[in-house]
């Protein structure tokens, strides 16, 4: 039987993966059949919280070998990849749950949960983590699966639930999630940095934890919710021994989500149009030097078959904003980002160099052939004319300039980067060393 919760936090507090380590324990009676599932959903979206995720589980009696995945208290939680055809009963599933939502929403959030012993429509996952969508447009899906609903305000999370149960991976990622004791919730956190940086340089499979450049840690909220420290990557079995190294205050529970964050999954390719919320990867010519504006925040045009499209970054994303100051009319580039609806902007998340333009300045007013002398410009674009010849030119001498910016992938430091964006470790590839170089503070 799947279970999917959505939409219980808020900026205030509370956190919806710790309701759903709080249904795990209230099933301690039955099999968690694979890893609880953290499905991040359109980032775009105006009204999200914080990082737009829905939770999906799914419980029965499993069969075959077992994984640890977590502890809960003195309790350790082990999930099974098989299970047999017993579907426990879903309205009795649902009035176990309810008690949890109530004491573990924000007043302000409108939460859902889906219980449904069949998965909806793939499409729904597609669709939740690419565009925007109502709740009208899944009511007919809930029904046609025979799910069963519980809901708080107006139930916006029921979408959440349904696009995250409809997730069926195609490229996927873990996520150790660490809680504290509520005691402790809303005070500072206590963690050693360093060693959260010998885990980033110790396992090469985590991703999204530590910045070098700047030795700050990228991994622990800010935020007033329950959650210590996130630690993510490509391997479960890493994550839980690079965790054991990790030196925090005491931890009340943990646990290993699979999730599709750092796969790209909110990226479209090939649109036909550009709607305003929603994420794409354009190719284009560059056609403008940056511009700078009050706040940090830079921008420059590129050509598109849509048309010209301003594409910015913004302040938070640091030294990777005066990576655009390299960028030069001609240069052609891909750009992953979300659409802006007002102003109209292609929110840089990572940006490809195909290739470079040459770039040329003027050395100086072209030499007189006949007497070698310096000519005199005749007016703001005009020609150039010896006084004494009477020779004209309308070419300066230039030279070439050697381009700083180099082909290649380049993307913002790790705490300015999206649930979602697949990072460049992820991909591969690297970014060049001629920007790593020279990278200032």
């Amino acid at each position: 039987m799947f279970v999917a919760v959505d939409d219980t936090d808020s900026m205030k507090g509370n956190c919806t993966t710790f309701l759903a380590t709080e249904i795990i324990r209230e099933f301690s009676d039955l099999d968690l059949i694979g890893n609880p599932r953290l499905v991040r959903l359109n980032p775009a979206t105006p009204w999200k919280t914080r990082g737009n995720g829905a939770l999906v589980m799914r419980f029965g009696k499993g069969y075959g070998p077992r994984r640890f995945i977590g502890v809960i208290g003195d309790r350790s939680v082990y999930c099974y990849d098989k299970c047999t055809s017993f579907e426990p009963d879903a309205e009795e599933m649902r009035e176990r749950i309810i008690p949890h939502i109530i004491e573990h929403h924000e007043d302000d959030s409108d939460p859902g949960l889906l219980i449904s012993h069949v998965k909806p429509s793939q499409a729904f996952y597609w669709r939740g983590v690419r565009t925007i969508m109502d709740r009208v447009e899944i009511d007919a899906e809930i029904e046609r699966i025979g799910g069963i609903t519980y809901t708080i305000g107006n139930g916006r999370g029921l979408v959440g639930c349904t696009c995250g149960m409809a997730w069926r991976p195609r490229d996927s990622t873990f996520e150790l999630l660490s809680y504290r004791p509520e005691s402790r919730w809303g005070t500072e956190r206590v963690y050693v940095s360093d060693t959260i940086r010998d885990v980033e340089h110790g396992f090469p499979s985590t991703f999204n934890s530590w910045e070098d450049r700047t030795c700050k840690v990228a991994m622990v909220p800010s935020t007033p919710c329950p959650v210590m420290y996130g630690l993510r990557g490509d391997s479960e079995e890493d994550l839980i021994e690079a965790s054991k190294l990790i030196k925090t205050e005491p931890l009340d529970r943990w646990m290993v989500f699979l999730t599709n964050q750092g796969t790209d999954d909110h990226i479209i390719h090939n649109t036909r149009g550009l709607v305003p919320n929603q994420s794409y990867i354009l190719s284009g010519t560059v056609v403008s030097r940056t511009r700078h504006i009050v706040g940090g925040h830079v921008f420059f045009d590129m050509a598109t078959r849509f048309g010209n499209v301003t594409c910015g970054a913004y302040e938070p994303s640091k030294e990777f904003r005066f990576m655009l100051d390299w960028l030069y009319p001609g240069d052609t580039v891909e750009v992953m980002g979300e659409l802006r609806k007002n102003p109209r902007t292609l929110n840089v998340e990572k940006i490809h160099v195909v290739s470079t333009a040459k770039e040329f300045r003027k050395v100086s007013n072209p030499i007189c052939p006949i007497c070698s002398r310096t000519m005199k410009s005749t007016g703001n674009g005009q020609k150039f004319k010896c006084k004494k010849c009477k020779t004209k030119s309308y070419s300066p001498v230039m030279e070439e300039v050697r381009r700083q910016v180099v082909p290649g992938w380049y993307e913002p430091p790790t705490a300015a980067r999206r649930h979602l964006s697949k990072p460049l470790k992820r991909m591969g590839v690297t970014q060049p060393v001629e920007f790593v170089n020279g990278r200032s503070l």
